[in-house]
């Protein structure tokens, strides 16, 4: 289609401020971003439009402008929501590079443009595809008029014979073909295994830059992966950097190896993807409210407000996260932080992001789940309120709630393919508590436990609050230099020992430790006579100047141990 028809189309309410002599420009697709260098996303011939959340000062115009050119792109369509009128420098940026330049009304929302732009687009292109864009409205309206995203991909198996399926980056299933749902026809749904290797064959090729479609390969099956990109990306540190988005987006998964399509027929997804982008978009507004009251309650706590302010807050936000409460319920608070090994990039929103879609409970499907979480964002970090349910006595002990070592179970894999050498999720999960008063300790020690969890081996690691009342806490602080001292005073000895004479006074240690120094249990255990068992630990005791029938030398040697 041509830029002229759009500007010739009174529904889509567009106001043209320069460009006139560039109007006979073809429009293959459209991208909405607020990305300050989204050429990444680009392949030419597209509508971009913009919010212009990117814009900081007058010297962004320029080099954003400049960007879209050199990506091929047709036009530029600016929202005026946010700032009214289109800023002078875009005007002047776009007149300098003959970028067509249109002002989008206020009241005219992206979505309805982008549903316009797709349905003409992929009309002239492929009437094998025609009715997917014509049903658009229904597709993407709630109610039994509407379906979502599994209208789509039932559309794309009945108009296409395309099998196909919406995922989250943590591998959630999200939106899945009716003739899937049973086994229909011999036909498989696709489990949660194969979901979560898909997600992390996806997040992988993001990491590492590599262009979309992304070819996979799982148990002789092929399938094209193709990223879903919703609006509201936060503003990205670097420019292409994609790691701000890759942990949030969705993604379309098809069975079919889209290597050798015609280049109409991936213009045709790429549609696809854009129409499902369009349910992400509103599933994410949806959390808005969430959000907010997350974000109003942590603010009281940190700032130390009176505890019945607090508490009002909460008897607010009770209702909309688990309605139907007759009383306050219990909370627990999830703090988790990603941390890009670089330094770069702006943590907070992606990683608030990114815990939403942990905490929906894996059993739950469909666009909507029962996430009834709460995140706000405190700097690189996201906290979570997770209302339990209510219990009949406060001093009873809530519901399970959160458990740190089960939390990360169902996403380690896909979340370690998209950090891997890159970056790291730690997460912290505090006990629950009944009262106002309890939460600022219950976001304390969420923040303790997440430390803790940060101080482990690993890409994805959770701590719990049990785990506060251990050793354990005070392990991960010790100085690096300070562990090896320690470590090498106690244990170098054993080693060397060990290495010459192959004597496993190390091993014995750890198993005399263990035993409670218990001489019956600990000989047992290793298979040996108890002579032989006290000829070791003499050893051990020679050689390193301890005495190990003191309680104060056996802590040493445990902490030694787990140091090292």
């Amino acid at each position: 289609m041509r830029l002229r028809a759009l500007l010739d189309t009174d529904a889509l309410g567009l106001k043209l401020l320069g460009g006139e002599d560039e109007l006979d420009r073809g429009v293959r697709g459209v991208m909405t971003t607020d990305l300050r260098d989204p050429s990444r996303y680009l392949s030419g011939g597209e509508l971009v439009l913009t919010g212009l959340a990117w814009r900081r000062g007058a010297a962004d115009s320029e080099p954003f402008v400049r960007l879209l050119v050199q990506a091929g792109v047709a036009a530029l369509a600016a929202g005026e929501a946010e700032l009214g009128d289109v800023p002078d420098d875009l005007v002047e940026a776009c007149a300098r590079h003959r970028l067509p330049l249109f002002a989008v009304h206020e009241s005219v929302a992206f979505a309805t443009i982008t549903e316009h732009v797709v349905r003409q687009v992929s009309g002239e292109r492929a009437g094998d595809l025609a009715a997917v864009v014509d049903r658009h409205r229904r597709m993407m309206t709630s109610g039994p008029a509407g379906g979502g995203p599994d209208v789509v991909l039932d559309l794309l198996g009945s108009d296409l014979d395309l099998r196909a399926w919406v995922l989250s980056p943590t591998g959630r299933l999200i939106a899945a073909p009716k003739e899937t749902a049973g086994a229909r026809g011999g036909v498989p749904a696709l489990d949660a295994e194969a979901c979560a290797r898909l997600a992390a064959e996806h997040l992988a090729a993001v990491r590492t830059g590599r262009r979309g479609p992304h070819r996979v390969v799982l148990d002789r099956t092929t399938y094209s992966l193709f990223p879903v990109r919703g609006s509201g990306h936060g503003p990205s540190s670097e420019p292409g950097d994609p790691r701000e988005t890759m942990l949030a987006d969705w993604l379309l998964a098809v069975e079919a190896d889209a290597g050798d399509w015609a280049e109409e027929r991936l213009d045709l997804l790429q549609g696809v993807t854009q129409l499902i982008a369009v349910e992400r978009d509103r599933r994410d507004a949806a959390r808005t409210v969430r959000r907010r009251l997350a974000q109003e309650v942590l603010e009281l706590v940190q700032t130390g407000a009176a505890p019945a302010e607090i508490a009002a807050r909460l008897r607010v936000a009770a209702p909309v996260l688990l309605p139907g409460l007759g009383t306050a319920p219990h909370w627990q608070v999830v703090v988790a932080r990603v941390e890009w090994e670089d330094g770069r990039g702006d943590g907070g929103p992606v990683t608030q992001a990114l815990l939403e879609e942990i905490l929906v409970d894996p059993a739950s499907t469909g666009p909507e789940p029962s996430d009834r979480i709460a995140v706000a964002h405190s700097g690189d970090e996201a906290i979570a309120l997770v209302p339990l349910p209510s219990v009949a006595d406060e001093h009873d002990e809530a519901g399970p709630g959160v458990l740190a070592d089960a939390l990360l179970e169902s996403v380690r894999r896909p979340l370690t393919a998209g950090l891997d050498g890159d970056g790291r999720l730690t997460v912290g999960v505090s006990a629950a508590v009944h009262s106002a008063e309890g939460l600022r300790g219950a976001l304390e020690e969420a923040r303790h436990a997440r430390r803790v969890a940060a101080a482990r081996p690993g890409r994805v690691c959770a701590a719990g609050h049990q785990e506060l009342a251990s050793h354990v806490l005070l392990l991960p602080f010790v100085p690096d230099d300070v562990r090896r001292a320690f470590t090498a005073r106690l244990l170098d000895p054993l080693r060397e020992y060990d290495r010459r004479h192959r004597a496993e006074l190390i091993p014995t240690l750890e198993a005399f430790l263990d035993s409670d120094g218990s001489w019956t249990r600990c000989a047992t255990r290793l298979h040996l006579h108890v002579n032989t068992l006290r000829y070791r630990v003499g050893r051990i005791e020679q050689l390193t100047g301890r005495d190990l029938s003191r309680l104060e030398d056996k802590l040493d040697f445990f902490l030694a141990l787990r140091m090292s």
